[in-house]
């Protein structure tokens, strides 16, 4: 009897706990679908606030000057004292020439800036000559022209017609005299003129002689990284072959921003960078220009829309970001990585 009632009893506990289990399992889907709609609304919420305060695109990457290295003169390459991936410094040399027959040249060049030299000199020298001549002879035109007029006082009677004709004949030689001094110092002035002209022409040999010897070392023109490098020592190079590239050390970002997000986008406004490269860390930055032209406009080959059917597709606006972050120089960054930048538009 007493078997048969703790039966009874649990069976009876067992039926009345049935049924909260089942409603608890009832509402089990209705409470993850709320989780859910929850995670979804907070998620939605999070990606409004941020589309709100931030303009942000994909087609964005890291840009820098990138400098072809070339000669400016035919020539040998005797040393290549740069390697690939070498960070170098503006002024650097990165590539020497043979610079014997340049050196051969400025000797030439000097020496007909020497010869140039003294054949001023001698000219000069002449051009002085020329002017004492000329002081002689107007002091020789002087005396005979005062015997010529003491001459001419006395009475005709008391001179001898070849006393006369000697005082006039001496008087002509004088003035024939001054005029052919003179004459020589406009002839030796010219021959000045002319030595200085060839010497400023000996000079600018020389000038030119010693640029192209300065050409047989071709230096770095800015700070930065080597890369592309296919010259080495033994090659003849030609005037406009590249030889390397330098990628300067000054890094921006070049985002390509949609037309449609240019109202809200304005020099000045802080940017937050995430490069694919370096997960986990946002670089600081500013925005410094925008383009004053779409991206296909200065396409090489731009779009025609005045033929055909026309199908309107948003534009984008090349958008120029500096980096102010220091931490840049800690990590490898390179034009053309991928990058992802948030100007904040709002709440500065």
């Amino acid at each position: 009897m007493n078997d048969l009632t703790e039966t009874d009893l649990r069976r009876s506990a067992a039926s009345s706990s049935a049924p909260a289990v089942a409603s608890r399992r009832s509402r089990r889907p209705f409470i993850i679908l709320a989780l859910l709609l929850i995670g979804l609304a907070a998620a939605g919420f999070a990606y409004w606030r941020s589309t709100r305060d931030f303009a942000s695109t994909s087609d964005a990457e890291i840009d820098s000057a990138i400098h072809t290295i070339s000669a400016r003169i035919q020539g040998k390459v005797v040393a290549v004292p740069v390697r690939t991936n070498q960070h170098v410094v503006r002024g650097q040399v990165l590539v020497r020439l043979d610079p014997r027959a340049q050196r051969v040249a400025l000797d030439h060049a000097e020496a007909g800036e020497a010869e140039a030299k003294a054949n001023l000199a001698a000219r000069q020298a002449d051009l002085a000559v020329a002017r004492a001549n000329v002081e002689v002879a107007d002091a020789t035109l002087f005396r005979a022209r005062r015997d010529e007029a003491r001459y001419a006082r006395i009475d005709p009677r008391a001179i001898t017609p070849t006393t006369r004709d000697s005082v006039a004949a001496t008087l002509r030689g004088a003035v024939a005299r001054a005029d052919a001094a003179r004459q020589q110092v406009g002839a030796a002035a010219a021959a000045v003129a002319a030595a200085q002209a060839a010497l400023k022409a000996a000079a600018v040999d020389v000038a030119d002689a010693r640029l192209k010897l300065g050409y047989t070392e071709i230096r770095a023109p800015v700070s930065g990284w080597v890369a592309q490098k296919s010259v080495r020592a033994g090659n003849v190079v030609a005037p406009g072959a590249g030889l390397m590239a330098i990628v300067g050390d000054r890094l921006w970002v070049t985002a390509n921003f949609k037309e449609t997000a240019l109202g809200r986008i304005h020099p000045g406004q802080t940017v937050r960078v995430y490069v694919d490269a370096v997960p986990g860390i946002a670089f600081q930055g500013k925005v410094a220009s925008i383009q004053h032209g779409t991206g296909s406009v200065f396409s090489l080959l731009p779009a025609e829309n005045a033929t055909g059917n026309y199908v309107k597709v948003v534009q984008r606006v090349p958008v120029r970001i500096n980096f102010d972050d220091k931490r840049i120089r800690n990590h490898l960054l390179a034009p053309g990585m991928s990058v992802e930048p948030y100007i904040r538009i709002r709440g500065q």
